[in-house]
């Protein structure tokens, strides 16, 4: 990999694992000196071990990188200011902030509990607000700065008994799209990643009959490392003028995604009633209508 990040500093919440370890160590591998944040919880948000974000140290400084570890927690306002204070005390500067951390709380909307909502939103959207807020400041002072968000097909497209994480994910984007215009001026950019890959996250996937059997090794071979390439790039100098945009990746799969507009539309010549509504305007609309997907059913081909 050449040295596309030779002197900037990377920020990447959740790198202990999985895509935020892929993304943290593929930076460093870019030339970046990384500050690793993760607090070694399990996937649910328990517990709590600094030995994930140790290991991916390791990992860097092996191969000649610089960085240093954070294990304050996203989620927290102060937190996230001593994180962004750590890049700047230890590098001297910060210009990547990579919004990575999560966890899940999976529960059928009409089972799930205000915890559950709760603290699927403090860590994926308030977590997301605070350390990009911490390292706005940073941003503005040197006039430069990118933003990359992980966001979800779960909260573009929907999921099964994921409301609280399809909410926060479809959150981060509309968090991301306010960031890019407010920060123009200063030349900071922001825009998000929706990954696919095996992981902690996916792992829960059934495999008993054969075709969820075949699916699932499918699944396997999108690796957390396949989103990172995306990632560097666009905290990059490369991605200057790449801002506001969502994308997503699926193995060796790159693709753009849609953000909303109008598709249709009607009109009347008077006001609007019931009933005019019922006759006439759903009617014309109807055929734009968007059915009940999921992720899976609007991605319904194999990932190449």
């Amino acid at each position: 990999m050449t040295n596309i990040l030779e002197g900037k500093v990377a920020l990447v919440t959740g790198a202990g694992g999985g895509i935020g370890k892929a993304i943290v160590t593929a930076m460093a591998r870019a030339g970046a000196a990384v500050v690793i944040n993760d607090i070694g919880v399990s996937l649910s948000g328990e517990g709590g071990s600094a030995s994930p974000a140790e290991e991916t140290r390791a990992e860097i400084e092996g191969f000649g990188g610089r960085a240093v570890i954070s294990t304050d927690s996203v989620s927290d306002w102060d937190a996230a200011q001593r994180m962004v204070a750590l890049a700047r005390d230890t590098f001297g500067r910060l210009d990547i902030v990579v919004n990575n951390a999560g966890i899940l709380r999976d529960a059928m909307f009409h089972k799930m509990s205000p915890e559950q909502w709760l603290s699927v939103l403090n860590v994926h959207l308030n977590g997301a607000f605070f350390v990009s807020r911490a390292a706005a400041e940073v941003f503005r002072e040197q006039e430069t700065g990118a933003f990359v968000h992980m966001t979800s097909t779960s909260g573009l497209i929907g999921n099964i008994g994921q409301a609280n994480y399809s909410a926060a994910k479809m959150a981060v984007i509309g968090l991301s799209k306010s960031i890019a215009l407010d920060m123009k001026r200063y030349n900071v950019r922001s825009n998000c990643i929706a990954p696919f890959a095996w992981g902690r996250m996916t792992g829960n996937i059934p495999a008993e009959t054969p075709d969820q059997i075949a699916r699932v090794e499918n699944l396997k071979k999108m690796t957390p490392e396949k989103n990172a390439p995306l990632a560097v790039f666009l905290g990059s100098d490369a991605a200057k003028d790449v801002t506001g945009q969502v994308f997503a990746v699926r193995r060796n799969e790159i693709f753009l995604m849609g953000q909303s507009r109008p598709i249709r539309s009607v009109h009347t010549g008077g006001d609007w009633t019931p009933e005019t509504v019922r006759d006439h305007a759903i009617p014309a609309l109807r055929p734009s209508f968007y059915p009940l997907d999921r992720s899976q059913d609007v991605f319904s081909w194999d990932p190449c």
